[in-house]
């Protein structure tokens, strides 16, 4: 109560002649101080107080409500844009880069690196990282730096396509476990089988069964969103009946690719025939992982984006600025 009768006390300082000329010294001071920058005990010295009776004056003027505190942020505009992507995708996190380079290769680097930051901040000991090939993906594992080994186990989501690097989804998961010190689980098997024969065949392999089985009790995911409408998509890397059949892969209405797996603009699987031989999670498995991260950047990735958010396929995303404002101006 003796509190509460000072403050009320301090409140109605202005209600006599006497409190008059003291709120003309709290605002004297906090001028001083706030606006002109000035120490307390340069204050206190020309206006010939102690630097205690300076201090007690601003903690006055604050609770007077004579000082508001406006900070701002030089990525206010980010802020806003994350947190509109957050709402149009219904996700957990949005990070967007701010734009430093028109470079595609220096932009894919910045998402990367942040990328890479977010997923530092969400391991800890225990965990099963599950992540697909793809330049993206490749571009967190060449970011990552930790300050300390982390007990964690990273696994492929699909098959393998041997002939890029960034293609082989088991180099990929290899250089991750090195760089946080964690184990890497190898998949002994294609992604695309020759048939679905061979596919339900190769899935029916315990040590193919396992790795998928690994990848679907996931905590974490970090996987690339794909585009396939350019003819230099990596996607054309993965099968090289795919690039000879572009023709078809837009008559199916397909967007972009997931896990290998074509969809259309609301996030569907589409009904193409590659997608039926893919050794792989199948999106599904994928959204039930409790953080799944997509990485993507570039002006061809913008559709791709687009189809993730409203097929709910992603609850994190990490994209450059330009790309993430071409996808609320499509979405």
């Amino acid at each position: 109560m003796e509190g509460e009768g000072k403050r009320a006390r301090t409140m109605n300082i202005g209600n006599n002649p006497k409190g008059y000329e003291a709120s003309r010294q709290i605002y004297r001071v906090l001028v001083m101080h706030f606006l002109e920058g000035r120490k307390q005990s340069d204050i206190a010295a020309q206006l010939d107080l102690s630097t205690a009776k300076v201090n007690r004056l601003i903690k006055q003027g604050r609770n007077l409500g004579m000082v508001e505190i406006n900070v701002k942020s030089p990525f206010q505009p980010l802020i806003k844009v994350e947190a509109e992507l957050k709402r149009i995708g219904q996700m957990k996190e949005a990070i967007v880069t701010p734009m430093v380079s028109e470079n595609p290769e220096i932009v894919l680097r910045s998402v990367g690196d942040a990328a890479a930051k977010l997923l530092l901040e969400n391991i800890k000991d225990g965990d099963t990282i599950c992540i697909t090939g793809g330049k993206g993906v490749s571009a967190v594992v060449e970011a990552l730096k930790p300050d300390r080994t982390y007990d964690v186990e990273v696994v492929p989501t699909t098959g393998c396509v041997q002939g890029k690097h960034y293609t082989d989804v088991n180099h990929v998961a290899t250089l991750m476990a090195e760089k946080l010190g964690g184990r890497a689980y190898q998949i002994h098997a294609p992604l695309f089988a020759e048939s679905v024969e061979q596919k339900n065949m190769l899935m029916g392999i315990s040590s193919v069964q396992e790795i998928l089985e690994r990848a679907r009790k996931a905590t974490i995911a970090v996987v690339g969103v794909g585009s396939i409408l350019s003819a230099d998509s990596s996607y054309y890397d993965l099968h090289p009946t795919a690039k000879g059949d572009q023709q078809g892969i837009q008559k199916s209405g397909a967007i972009g690719e997931l896990l290998a797996h074509l969809l259309d603009e609301n996030g569907d699987l589409c009904e193409y025939e590659l997608n039926s031989r893919l050794v792989a999670l199948s999106p599904d498995d994928l959204a039930r992982i409790p953080l799944t991260v997509g990485v993507s950047s570039g002006e061809n990735k913008v559709a791709p984006i687009c189809a993730m958010l409203r097929g709910r396929r992603l609850n994190a995303l990490v994209v450059d600025e330009t790309t993430a404002n071409d996808v609320l101006n499509d979405f």
